[in-house]
């Protein structure tokens, strides 16, 4: 969680600069390469056919879904903003495991999960200016939460069968293809050009955010269980704000410190439900 909480200001810092399509799509290629060489120089055999659906989930969640909305909706709103609103990805991917293992909790785990969606939401209209005024990151970043709850809950079991940084490795390489297109359309449209700072932060995203973060984070949900491990995810946001604050001058208003604190009070709450043996 360390490595990923730079992700959100670091993103914030390079769409300054870079579009967020060479972001989302250029980080995933640099990654792959990263996966590519390690996968040759360790000789790992391919995973099994049945599997590759299963990694195409977590490409489809991890690889390119959250990075690219992210990257989309950080172009128009603060990285504090962002934060607390993908806040709710702990309890996202706590739902996320309980709906894959197809386990029955108790009727309490989904009452505190609706209380801390509403509490994300209510969050956004406040900082929107109301209902009528959501803006449209916002609804990127709560895909974005949701592409990233089933990738994590995918791979965490998939970790379990090939290994924490093979699963990576392995959906950086399937999405690989894709992510090269996409990044070719976004140089097309218009060529990256940015300060050495920006360079510096999309590499970090590429390097850490897309592939080394995941050696430790897949290795502990595949420890497991999945719901319980997700819990670590309430730092995140946490940190985030905080990098946020001393390293880009973003504001700590008692908006985005008291939704920071409901949505992951909330998070929390539904994790340790979730541990709690159903009647």
């Amino acid at each position: 969680m360390a490595a990923f909480s730079f992700t959100v200001p670091f993103t914030r810092v390079a769409v300054q600069g870079l579009s967020p399509l060479f972001i989302g799509s250029g980080r995933a290629v640099a990654a792959a390469v990263l996966a590519a060489a390690a996968l040759a120089i360790t000789r790992q055999r391919l995973p099994r056919p049945r599997t590759w659906a299963r990694l195409a989930l977590v490409a489809g969640g991890v690889v390119a879904g959250f990075p690219l909305l992210t990257s989309y909706a950080l172009t128009a709103v603060p990285a504090g903003h962002g934060a607390v609103v993908i806040a709710l990805l702990p309890a996202a991917t706590a739902t996320a495991a309980v709906l894959r293992t197809r386990e029955r909790p108790p009727r309490a785990f989904w009452a505190v999960m609706a209380l801390g969606s509403l509490a994300a939401i209510v969050f956004a209209f406040l900082q929107s200016g109301g209902p009528g005024h959501l803006h449209w990151a916002d609804l990127l970043l709560l895909g974005a939460v949701g592409c990233a709850a089933v990738g994590y809950a995918e791979g965490g079991l998939l970790a379990r069968e090939l290994g924490s940084w093979q699963t990576i490795a392995w959906a950086l390489v399937l999405a690989a293809p894709a992510m090269l297109l996409l990044m070719l359309v976004a140089m097309a449209a218009q060529p990256p050009s940015a300060t050495p700072v920006q360079w510096a932060t999309f590499a970090y995203l590429a390097a850490v955010s897309m592939f080394l973060g995941f050696f430790a984070w897949y290795r502990g949900l595949a420890i497991g269980p999945i719901a319980q491990v997700s819990q670590i995810q309430l730092v995140q946001p946490v940190l985030s704000i905080g990098w946020a604050a001393l390293l880009l001058g973003e504001p700590l208003t008692w908006t985005t410190v008291i939704g920071a604190l409901a949505v992951i009070l909330c998070a929390a709450a539904a994790v340790r439900v979730r541990l709690k043996p159903a009647r």
